[in-house]
């Protein structure tokens, strides 16, 4: 679909002011020092301190910032103009070094000319691309020999639902775009935001193999029957910052992480 970048971009552009007042981001929270990381990515992340990353979809720079305060010198890129604009806006009131790069992820070689020790993304992000094997090449191409590839992700599973999970109404696999227009946002349902938006379902080999066609080891891969976000309808918290979809239960995987290591070519 050739605008779906343009449907896109004016649909998280329409997301950063809500988003920013909401109490889903804890922006007051997040600006006295709580990091927005999840133990799902801290986990796999270790200590990062003096570590080059690249930030993937990074919204309005959290999670960059988070990654800042660990000691990281960061760079995050997203589509949103606006995302971006808040973004670092937000780093210099939590006065990091953060750098912030406003473009979509295919067209970022050809705007950053550096290579990084890890390369990061998070949450929601791979659904808004159409093309996995065009994804593990921007992936490949930003990380030194032997650098690190860190996800965590919605599982596909979770996907296949409608939103009230009443029945499996999308293909697991990448079938066609998926063109829809959503009311509100998933951190304010009652936002005043009327929007369409384009993406795509991807199933796990999809991901899986278009690293390995990269050269990349899979050092670490884990399923998990929760999700650190409440962003979906009808879930419960069942433990401090663990929700799943109360129909379910601990039936279904709702989130899946990853590392994955480059191969050095000597």
């Amino acid at each position: 679909m050739e605008n779906y970048l343009d449907i896109n971009k004016n649909s998280w552009n329409a997301r950063v002011e809500p988003h920013l007042e909401s109490d889903f981001y804890f922006v007051d929270e997040f600006l006295k020092g709580r990091n927005s990381l999840n133990s799902i990515e801290l986990d796999l992340l270790g200590d990062i301190s003096g570590k080059t990353i690249l930030h993937l979809q990074c919204h309005f720079g959290q999670d960059s910032i988070s990654l800042s305060r660990m000691g990281a010198k960061v760079t995050g890129i997203d589509l949103s103009d606006k995302a971006i604009d808040a973004a670092e806006d937000l780093a210099k009131k939590c006065e990091t070094d953060t750098e912030f790069i406003c473009t979509d992820v295919y067209n970022l070689p050809n705007v950053l000319d550096e290579k990084f020790d890890i390369v990061f993304t998070s949450y929601g992000t791979i659904g808004w691309l159409p093309d996995l094997e065009r994804w593990a090449n921007v992936v490949s191409h930003f990380l030194k020999p032997d650098g690190e590839f860190i996800m965590a992700e919605f599982h596909p599973v979770i996907w296949m639902y409608d939103d009230d999970f009443n029945a499996v109404t999308y293909n697991y696999f990448n079938e066609k775009p998926i063109v829809e227009t959503s009311e509100g946002t998933y951190a304010d349902a009652l936002a005043d935001i009327v929007q369409d938006y384009v993406s795509w379902n991807h199933p796990l080999s999809d991901v899986l193999q278009n690293l390995i066609s990269k050269s990349f080891v899979l050092e670490n891969f884990t399923e998990f029957d929760w999700s650190p976000y409440p962003c979906f309808r009808h879930v419960e918290e069942f433990e401090s910052g663990k929700w799943r979809i109360k129909k379910f239960g601990n039936k279904i995987p709702m989130v899946y992480a990853l590392k994955a290591k480059k191969k050095s070519l000597y």
